[in-house]
């Protein structure tokens, strides 16, 4: 997959911008404040139609301004695609060759970008959320069906939560979508069983890759309960164990939305024992495994580094642009840096 052009409107701190993009490593640098975040900030946006720095897409219009735009076309083989963002004080407007997408799956069928940015140091340290952020995404990504389960798996969880926050709880349609939940956590827990597997196969190249050295890391992933053939009878029994606390709580306290993964290398949790630099580096080894888990090569993501070099001392910087210039294409945003047949733009003060 190829980003083949980039035009922005009062995006951000950009009044107007316009690039041509080819395959390989394309390289934004400048000084800091000058907005190299700000387009890969847009290029992600193709792909999930959020950004990844802000939840108000008002943040993204140019101050003093009423409308902004991301205009791109998008090639997948020989398929071009034209993707329009349209932000206004209303709302935002996104569209596929010139189609309103009310989908979000049609949006991620179209277009895929993977990001690394510098607070993903933190992956195994930080939240749950961000960890089973990675899964959803990067599982949605290969296997389109995924997302239409956790779609729906997250609509029956509001339904159960507002019957639990309900003054009179009706016991008859919180069993029935607690057995929807159940029901539907199935195949979403087998996906990322075998997604992790997948993933497993391929990280420690990759991190052998940037760091030169064959060292044991692998993903801990645990369902909420076993994967096996008691799998419902399971979930159910778990569901009714936690119901007095939820009930209390008015919310669902277990369940896929509430599960989580680890990495152990050379058998340590890395976010419990692992130093910052054995946490950038395999965290970053994470981000680029999903890469190479889509076998049709026209659909591989596109790559995005944000402000990662700077952090990286020169041995990791070599090998790191030794492993991207095996990839389609990739953005990376510097204050400098200078990368043999790379397509460099550098950004001025405004």
């Amino acid at each position: 997959m190829i980003i083949k052009s980039l035009k922005l409107k009062n995006f951000r701190n950009h009044s107007y911008l316009y690039y041509e993009f080819k395959p390989g490593l394309n390289i934004f640098t400048g000084n800091n404040g000058v907005g190299k975040t700000n387009i890969v900030e847009a290029i992600y946006y193709l792909s999930l139609a959020r950004s990844f720095r802000t939840q108000e897409d008002k943040d993204l219009i140019k101050e003093g301004k009423d409308i902004a735009e991301i205009d791109s076309v998008v090639l997948e083989g020989d398929i071009n695609r034209r993707i329009r963002v349209l932000f206004s004080e209303q709302g935002r407007k996104v569209l596929l060759n010139n189609k309103p997408v009310s989908k979000l799956s049609d949006l991620v069928k179209s277009v895929n970008v993977t990001l690394f940015e510098p607070k993903d140091v933190l992956l195994f340290r930080g939240s749950p959320k961000a960890r089973r952020n990675f899964l959803d995404i990067n599982i949605s990504k290969k296997t389109p069906a995924y997302l239409e389960y956790i779609s729906k798996y997250e609509r029956v969880l509001k339904q159960r939560n507002d019957i639990l926050k309900s003054d009179n709880v009706d016991q008859a349609l919180l069993d029935t979508s607690t057995e929807m939940l159940v029901e539907l956590s199935r195949p979403i827990v087998q996906m990322r069983s075998a997604y992790v597997k997948d993933i497993n196969d391929i990280l420690i190249k990759i991190t052998r890759a940037l760091t030169d050295v064959e060292e044991a890391v692998e993903i801990h992933y645990e369902p909420y309960v076993p994967l096996d053939s008691n799998f419902a009878n399971s979930a159910k029994e778990a569901f009714k164990r936690a119901l007095e606390g939820d009930l209390k709580r008015k919310a669902t306290s277990i369940g896929v939305h509430r599960e989580d993964f680890s990495v152990t290398l050379k058998g340590k949790d890395i976010g419990e024992f692992g130093s910052q630099g054995e946490n950038r580096i395999v965290a970053l080894a994470l981000k680029l495994s999903p890469y190479f888990l889509i076998q049709d090569k026209d659909k591989r993501p596109v790559v995005v580094l944000d402000d990662v070099m700077s952090e990286l001392d020169r041995t990791h910087r070599l090998r790191l642009i030794k492993l991207l210039s095996k990839f389609e294409q990739v953005f990376i945003t510097a204050t400098k840096l200078e990368v043999k047949d790379a397509a460099l733009y550098t950004l001025k003060s405004k």
